[in-house]
Order: structure tokens, then C-alpha cells, then sequence
């Protein structure tokens, strides 16, 4: 019986602990008691131990002295219950642990853990408005489309998603921002350009394993492309009629160069949000363009004027071509008709006094009697008599 809890106690066997513990419940107030009453060895006295010792196994010895079997101690039973929710606790007297059951479940959190991980990292679901680019090993393998795909489980293989119909949109420069984007144009003037560039995926492939930066890539390519084309216009038309030119050219050369970088993007459009001088100049631009303006109004008027003389002369000179062929035909009276047109066209508007040869004609002055005949206004009506006539 010496050795029986000599696995959990350490070595020590359960009475050299018992004597342990009897002669420090010897000790004032000691939380064991006053100690036995009948002195001598302490595992042989009689009479009252007081109470028992939690942390001593009870000796079987005691039954045949007449005393009262002990269960077992607090610290046996917190033992026991540990090992029985391991899935041990020995049998007969062995104090040993028992790891069969605990294995059991190790190993089935093992395989648990297992078919998680492969489910999770072979099975993808690709959404209709995406690809998917699989690599193995960090190289390149294929690209999948739309659907539940499977791969081998990470870190064999993974799957990077790319949407291939978004239109993404960079804004280089900003309206409302205080650093500007100075562009030089054609006549040396400097302009303060913002625009976006809408841009789509057409490769994924070549889109993540071409480039190292692809959205620092397409930044640099859009300004050096923008230069390219606003070197081609002056001032006024890079701030007026020749945007829709600049976008149109400035798509082309970004294509272009994307095309032989191998980018895998596809240009949607160029939009020009914003096409000012500098604001340090903004005033004196503003009353050169009010002069520009003034000037081309002016240039506008005259061209009008020279049209309408020119148009004036068109129809005389027709009326005059028109006019000598009725002479060719009959001279004598295309003569006096003219006369008579002439006269009538000076003389419409003037008192006529008709003098023949042969003396004074009288004759009816018809413009008078007309003139005549108009009313003349009426007056203001007088006030209304009085005494109510």
C-alpha cells in the first residue's frame, strides 16, 4: 500500500504525506484542528483526529483499528474527474491516464479540419460578370470562366477573380482641386486640363502578369498621350472646338501603346471635364477672349455687309441682262419705257408742273386733291356744357 498514489503524489506514498500534514494540524489555529488527542505516532492514535485531511488518501489500515473508512480526498477526485473528461481513468488501483478515446477524437477533428480545408480552397463559385485567373504554385495555369469551378486545394493552386465588364474609371487632375495639370498647347500657351479615362479588362491574364503596376501604367500612358495630342491645337481650340479632336486622338494613342505593352485593357473613352488657362492669367485671359470675340463679331458684320452688296449687284446686273435683250429686240420702245420708269421713280414723290410747247396745260393735281382728302385730326372734344345741356 505504500506506492498506491505514488504516481499522482509525486514518489511520496500516502503516509510519509499523512504524518506531513498531521504535524502541521499540530500548530495553532491550524485549519486541520487541534490534532489528535491521544498523542504519541501519528497514525496510531486514538480517539478524535479532528477533521480529515483533503490532500491524504485514506488508509485501508484504519478500518481494522475500529475507525470509521475514509473516502476519497478532494484532490483524488478533482484527478479522477479530470481524466474522465479526457476519456481515461484507469482501472483498479493504476493511477496512469488513458489517451484511446482522446485519440479517437483528435483524430476525427483532424479529418474534419481536413475536407474543410479542401472544400473551401477547391471549390469556387465565378460570377457571370467575372474570370478567374488559376495559378500554380505562383505561376500562371488557366483562366476559368463564369460557374463552379475546381482546383487543386491551396497552396497548390489559387484563383484570383477579375470583372471583365465593369467600366473603371482614373480622373487625372480635378476641378476642384488646388494643384493644377498644366498642359502646353501649340501657340506656347499653357493650359489646365482634368479628365477621365474609362478603361475595361480584356485579358485578365495579361492584365495581372504583364504589368507591375497596371493603374500607374495606364496614369503615365493617358498623360504622356494627352501631351501628344494638346501639342497639336492652340490655346482657343484646346479649350473649345477641338476637345472632341483631343479626345478622339488621345484614345488612339493610348490604345495604341497599351496594345504594345501587352496590357490586356481595353480603352473605352477620353472625357475633357475641365480645359481653363491658368488661374494665375484667368483675368487677362478672359479680356483677351472678350477681344477676340468683339473682333470676330465685327469680322462677322462686314462679311455680311460685303454679302448683301454683293448679292444687290448680282440681281442689277441680272435685271440689266435681262433688260438690253428686250432692246436688241425692239429699241425705240425699250427706250421711251425706260424713260418713263425713270421719270416716274424720280418724279413720284415732288409737285409736277406739266408746260408743253404750245403754253401752260392745266391739269388735275391729283396728289393735292389726295393730300387733301386725308382728315385732318379731330380736336380734343370740348368740355361738357354746363347747366346739363
Amino acid at each position: 500500500m505504500s506506492n498506491e498514489n505514488d504516481g499522482v503524489m509525486g514518489g511520496r506514498g500516502p503516509r510519509g504525506l499523512r504524518r506531513f500534514f498531521d504535524s502541521i494540524s499540530l500548530m495553532a489555529n491550524s485549519p486541520w484542528g487541534n490534532g489528535p488527542k491521544g498523542g504519541g505516532d501519528g497514525d496510531k492514535g486514538d480517539g478524535d483526529r479532528g477533521p480529515r485531511n483533503p490532500w491524504v488518501t485514506p488508509d485501508p489500515a484504519d478500518s481494522g483499528r475500529g475507525r470509521k473508512p475514509r473516502g476519497p480526498s478532494a484532490l483524488d477526485e478533482l484527478l479522477r474527474k479530470g481524466r474522465g473528461s479526457f476519456g481515461g481513468g484507469g482501472s483498479g488501483g493504476d493511477g496512469g491516464f488513458s489517451f484511446g478515446d482522446s485519440a479517437r477524437v483528435w483524430k476525427w477533428a483532424v479529418v474534419a479540419l481536413v475536407a474543410a480545408w479542401f472544400l473551401f480552397s477547391s471549390f469556387h463559385i465565378v460570377p457571370p460578370e467575372k474570370e478567374g485567373v488559376v495559378t500554380r504554385l505562383g505561376s500562371y495555369s488557366r483562366t476559368v470562366g463564369p460557374g463552379v469551378k475546381f482546383t487543386w486545394p491551396a497552396p497548390i493552386e489559387r484563383i484570383r477573380m477579375e470583372d471583365v465588364r465593369a467600366i473603371r474609371t482614373m480622373a487625372i487632375g480635378s476641378p476642384n482641386a488646388t494643384d493644377e495639370n498644366f498642359v502646353l498647347t501649340r501657340d506656347q500657351s499653357i493650359v489646365d486640363l482634368a479628365y477621365e479615362v474609362r478603361w475595361s479588362i480584356r485579358d485578365p491574364e495579361l492584365y495581372i502578369f504583364q504589368l507591375a503596376d497596371p493603374d500607374g501604367t495606364l496614369r503615365e500612358v493617358a498623360e504622356s498621350s494627352m501631351r501628344a495630342a494638346v501639342a497639336n491645337f492652340d490655346l482657343v481650340q484646346a479649350i473649345g472646338p477641338g476637345r472632341v479632336e483631343i479626345e478622339r486622338q488621345v484614345q488612339q494613342r493610348m490604345q495604341a501603346l497599351l496594345d504594345q505593352y501587352r496590357a490586356g485593357v481595353t480603352i473605352q473613352g477620353i472625357a475633357i471635364r475641365q480645359a481653363d488657362p491658368p488661374s494665375q492669367v484667368d483675368d487677362a485671359f478672359k479680356e483677351v477672349t472678350a477681344a477676340r470675340q468683339e473682333r470676330e463679331s465685327a469680322i462677322n458684320l462686314a462679311r455680311a455687309y460685303e454679302q448683301q452688296v454683293l448679292e444687290n449687284a448680282r440681281g442689277q446686273t441680272a435685271a440689266f441682262d435681262k433688260i438690253y435683250e428686250q432692246y436688241k429686240l425692239a429699241p425705240g420702245v425699250t427706250r421711251k419705257r425706260l424713260y418713263y420708269e425713270t421719270m416716274e421713280s424720280v418724279l413720284s414723290n415732288t409737285d409736277k408742273t406739266i408746260v408743253e410747247p404750245r403754253g401752260v396745260t392745266p391739269y388735275l393735281p391729283l396728289n393735292e386733291v389726295q393730300r387733301r382728302a386725308i382728315p385732318a385730326p379731330e380736336a380734343a372734344p370740348d368740355a361738357a356744357p354746363k347747366g346739363g345741356q
